[in-house]
């Protein structure tokens, strides 16, 4: 279970206002990738917080509620399919987390970053990989992350109801792939990410 002490460490160090940060959405096809930055108290308990991806979506979305609650301040922002194709999604996944630093009310000073990159922050930032099973902030910032893309896809299936990207969440299932085939590729889609279409 995550925990404080990659935190800790850094208050420690000196640093006086430590969020984590994480994505959610670097493998679909479809939509933005989607960015959260969270500082916490240090020291709060949150029953039940861990890596969004081993929590049920009602346990996140409960935790979700509970952390925009007792968060010090957290920031949500999203690179668009378009920025993905121009720039790589590591990169439009780097530039959602600065901008989700940026739209925080209180500025940190240090970030956590969740994976094995942190490029071109305008703080200093430590990655650490699976993170967000490690660090509280991290993953309290995949929760956040994850519930505002899921919530996305709902909007994007009403949308686009033929592609099922309610179900899938815009993942490259082969219902996913084969309505593509089918229906065509609609503004919403990353067009670096259809080389099945190639085939």
């Amino acid at each position: 279970m995550p925990d404080y002490s990659f935190e800790h460490e850094k208050y420690e160090a000196g640093y006086k206002a430590v969020c984590g940060c994480d994505e959610a959405g670097r493998g679909p096809l479809c939509g933005p990738v989607v960015a959260a930055a969270v500082i916490l108290p240090e020291g709060l308990y949150i029953e039940g917080l861990n890596d969004s991806k081993k929590l049920t979506e009602k346990k996140r979305e409960a935790l979700y509620e509970i952390i925009i609650k007792e968060a010090i301040a957290y920031g949500i922002a999203e690179c668009s399919p378009a920025e993905i194709d121009e720039i790589n999604i590591l990169n439009a996944s780097m530039l959602a987390m600065r901008r989700a630093i940026e739209k925080m009310e209180v500025k940190a000073d240090c970030a956590l970053i969740d994976g094995n990159h942190a490029r071109n922050f305008p703080i200093d930032a430590f990655p650490i990989v699976k993170g967000d099973a490690k660090s509280c902030s991290i993953a309290a910032a995949s929760i956040l992350a994850k519930v505002t893309r899921d919530r996305q896809c709902i909007d994007l299936d009403r949308e686009y109801p033929m592609y099922g990207i309610a179900k899938h969440k815009g993942y490259p299932t082969k219902d996913h792939m084969d309505a593509v085939r089918q229906f065509g590729v609609a503004p919403i889609y990353r067009k670096t990410f259809l080389k099945f279409l190639d085939k």
